[in-house]
């Protein structure tokens, strides 16, 4: 019994000994645990010191911080920007060529041919004046904008249609020739064109009808987009304004399938958008975006949410270079900015709160955002609580070992 009793006693000084020395050892290394990233309330120091040293600023999130971000990232649409656009008809324009024919009604005068129809008096031929058609072949518009046609002199052409330039020659023919008739039709549209460069089939320049085309049918005859609608965007500038839109919002809105017009440049554009997912969620990864992007509620159900057993639902925190003008002026004293003018800008956004989950619903996630969800307080204390629990039953049964 006493042989038992002191075995005992040296197996728990021993298992005490060796448990007290894996706490200290624990103690020392729990400050280098391993973590995703810093806790919210580093997060949080950070942006109080950066407001004393002008650096960067954190931002609450707000139903009001959304709707101001929300309205300054929103594009203008084609429809309101370049208008609903309208079929121009045939319009010729210098370096056009076109073909213009003359007839002349019996008893031809000025383009007329003498053509013997039988014997008259006497046995003598009987000549008929018949209507003649006179093919003037085709021409080019020159830069002056004109074309010359016999006995009718030089003739605007350049902003005419066809109707328009025939009536001209019918005028100035008028007591020259017996009823003359004029057909002006275009061979070759030269100026009544539109330019689709980029990511499509073939770029060129795509002649415009007198129907008017829209915009997908012109990208269908370039042989369409070479990437996903998904990650492409169709620019269109006309004169000096430039606008541009997802390819999926013109396919989705038929309103901004908007009739071109002449000179307007088309161009489709690869952009791959993505953001960063880091620290306490179902997934770290680069993941992909639509062209317009894709409201905070979105994101996060798309990487999975957030871990129950480690994430800070107070420390969800979107990292970003923001536009000046989507913030409060107040927010933007003393702050620094990049070489483009951008601001950078941490929004945090509290979970706890409900109405948050709104709030989110109209928060825009942007290309190159990096969304970073802290670890909760109690999580570092869980680890070192696991270790400790760990190393102790280990040098327990080690002693154990020894002893025996």
């Amino acid at each position: 019994m006493v042989t038992e009793f002191f075995v005992d006693s040296l197996t728990g000084n021993i298992a005490r000994r060796l448990s007290l020395v894996c706490c200290v050892l624990a103690l020392c290394g729990c400050a280098s645990m391993g973590a995703s990233g810093p806790s919210a309330g580093r997060v949080m120091k950070a942006g109080q010191q950066t407001i004393e040293t002008a650096g960067i600023k954190v931002v609450e999130v707000t139903d009001t911080v959304a709707r101001r971000i929300l309205n300054h990232n929103r594009r203008t649409l084609f429809s309101e920007g370049l208008g609903e656009g309208y079929a121009q008809g045939t319009v010729i324009g210098p370096g056009d060529v076109i073909d213009i024919s003359i007839v002349e009604a019996p008893p031809a005068v000025l383009f007329s041919s003498a053509v013997p129809d039988g014997l008259g008096v006497g046995g003598n031929v009987r000549p008929t004046i018949s209507s003649r058609e006179l093919g003037l072949g085709q021409q080019m518009i020159d830069l002056d904008g004109r074309i010359s046609v016999p006995f009718a002199g030089s003739i605007q052409a350049s902003g005419q249609t066809p109707d328009q330039i025939e009536r001209d020659i019918v005028a100035r023919l008028r007591g020259k020739a017996h009823d003359p008739q004029v057909i002006v039709r275009r061979v070759i549209n030269a100026t009544s064109t539109i330019t689709v460069l980029g990511e499509v089939g073939e770029s060129g320049r795509i002649p415009l009808t007198a129907k008017g085309e829209r915009l997908l049918d012109v990208l269908a005859a370039a042989g369409g987009p070479k990437q996903p609608l998904s990650k492409s965007v169709v620019q269109i500038t006309r004169g000096n304004r430039t606008l541009m839109l997802p390819l999926l919002t013109v396919v989705d809105d038929g309103r901004q399938n908007i009739v071109l017009q002449p000179n307007d440049v088309v161009t489709i554009l690869y952009q791959p958008l993505t953001f960063t997912v880091l620290g306490a969620t179902g997934s770290n990864a680069e993941v992909p975006l639509e062209g317009d992007g894709i409201p905070l509620s979105r994101a996060l159900g798309r990487i999975g949410g957030l871990q129950d057993n480690r994430a800070d639902v107070k420390g969800v925190f979107i990292f970003r270079f923001e536009d000046p003008d989507a913030l409060d002026p107040r927010q933007l004293a003393g702050g620094p900015r990049t070489s483009d003018g951008k601001v950078p800008v941490i929004y945090r956004i509290n979970m706890v709160d409900p109405a948050t989950f709104l709030v989110a619903q109209n928060f825009p996630i942007k290309n190159k955002d990096v969304l970073y969800v802290a670890n909760a307080p109690l999580t570092d204390f869980t680890k070192f609580v696991n270790v400790v629990s760990s190393l102790t039953f280990t040098f327990v049964n080690l002693g154990n070992s020894i002893v025996r």
